[in-house]
């Protein structure tokens, strides 16, 4: 077993304490505002990042914390968590359930752990360095499909991905079978899977993405910047997911041309 895999009963523990915040809230008919500081959506990504905080201060308190809500705890420890209690704010507020709470594990700033929970339908998708990725306990493949123009591809949506990085996605958008818009890192999520074959999105934060390489990459997938570098902690931000190494490297060439 290796190392970040003795964490993996920690990771399901943290995840049941984010479900038990956070469904509550989810269609209350109350959960309609992202904006204001006790809005529901706010009540529950932040109750279930303190429900989060806790348990790891009580069971790991030499372990360090990056969490969306309430920011940095020893950053420069050897093993570092990276919270993302509710991604998909707006799936959440309208109550569609491909919102996730997003649980990774840095060793030395890179993922090696992943976990993604959608609690309304009960969907948990693990991944550990060195190991396969499961959903519910289940061994999952990504899609084995290398042709751009039979891969389906997947981003949250257009608005961000601005200027440059819009154009760049155009190139890839017109090789692939279709796109669909919309989920988040629930998108990962499938392309683990192999529901879809390709996610390409500009700017996340490192939240966004610590948890989702680990259970791409164990999947048989494959996760890097849109240079080709592995992601860590100090990553920019745009991010290439597909299903297998030959789809990346064509998709990464599109991302890249002049």
């Amino acid at each position: 077993m290796s190392q970040a895999a003795h964490f993996l009963p920690i990771a399901h523990q943290l995840a049941d304490a984010a479900r038990a915040a956070i469904l509550p809230y989810y269609r209350s008919g109350l959960a309609i505002d992202d904006k204001a500081d006790a809005s529901p959506v706010t009540l529950a990504d932040r109750g279930a990042e303190q429900a989060m905080r806790a348990l790891l201060a009580q069971l790991l308190p030499e372990h360090g914390i990056i969490g969306e809500e309430f920011g940095v705890e020893r950053d420069d420890a050897e093993w570092v968590w990276v919270l993302d209690p509710v991604d998909g704010t707006k799936s959440f507020i309208i109550g569609r359930p491909t919102f996730c709470t997003l649980i990774g594990l840095l060793h030395h700033g890179k993922p090696v752990l992943g976990l993604i929970d959608q609690p309304v339908l009960n969907e948990r998708w693990v991944g550990v360095a060195g190991q396969g990725s499961s959903l519910n306990g289940q061994p999952i493949k990504a899609s084995a499909i290398a042709s751009l123009a039979q891969a389906k591809l997947g981003s949250t949506g257009p608005q961000y991905l601005p200027g440059a990085a819009g154009e760049q996605f155009a190139r890839l958008q017109a090789a692939a079978r279709f796109t669909v818009w919309g989920g988040d890192a629930y998108l990962y999520a499938l392309l683990a899977g192999g529901g879809l074959e390709l996610v390409a999105e500009h700017g996340l934060k490192l939240h966004d993405f610590a948890a989702l390489a680990p259970v791409v990459e164990g999947a048989g997938g494959v996760m890097t910047d849109w240079q080709g570098r592995p992601l860590t902690r100090d990553s920019a931000g745009d991010v290439l997911a597909a299903g297998n190494a030959a789809l990346h490297g064509s998709a990464l060439a599109l991302l890249q041309a002049s």
